[in-house]
């Protein structure tokens, strides 16, 4: 099974750019556009100057609890850069979503409760919701974080999205919402 295959079995089709998105990406953006594969993982991620996105993350059933997720992770963290990624929501019917969140709470990673994602699948015509987690060295501001998430939709996720699905992604101000409110809330010491 190739590196596509692997991915597209574990994401949901409504968070799956198409193969030929993700070969263009890895191709015309090769220097922020990265694959990092193994026979039971696969890592695509983005690297700028200042930052990580991790796009997706596939460790194998057979491999999982083994600590090559974390190993992986670990790796991103050396280079001292903030890491963000988008995860499902926990669906209390669905384990892993559960399994996936304390996988990275226990990694470190924050949910950026003032940013918000929800974003129309050009594959399913569905408005999926997503939660920013992030992982900061230097306790990055969740509007630094905000930044960052909306740089990634329109670098990444919509890239030549016109020329590849045939329509657009809607405008990031409809997608990547920031709420001040939520941010100074977050911010407040908890007694």
């Amino acid at each position: 099974m190739n590196w596509y295959e692997k991915l597209s079995k574990y994401f949901p089709i409504e968070e799956m750019k198409s193969k030929e998105h993700m070969e263009l990406l890895l191709k015309e953006k090769a220097d922020i556009y990265h694959k990092d594969e193994g026979p039971h993982h696969v890592m695509m991620y983005v690297e700028t100057d200042d930052f990580i996105f991790v796009d997706y993350l596939f460790v194998s059933k057979e491999a999982r609890g083994q600590g090559l997720g974390k190993k992986l992770l670990n790796r991103l963290k050396e280079k001292q850069k903030p890491i963000i990624l988008e995860v499902e929501p926990v669906d209390y019917e669905d384990s892993d979503t559960k399994k996936r969140q304390r996988f990275y709470n226990r990694e470190g990673f924050t949910h950026a409760q003032s940013v918000g994602y929800r974003r129309r699948s050009l594959a399913t015509n569905e408005v999926n919701e997503l939660e920013i987690l992030y992982w900061s060295p230097q306790d990055e501001s969740e509007q630094s974080i905000y930044e960052k998430v909306k740089h990634t939709y329109e670098a990444i996720h919509t890239y030549k999205d016109k020329q590849l699905y045939g329509e657009s992604y809607e405008d990031v101000d409809q997608v990547v919402t920031y709420n001040a409110e939520a941010a100074e809330a977050s911010d407040q010491p908890t007694v």
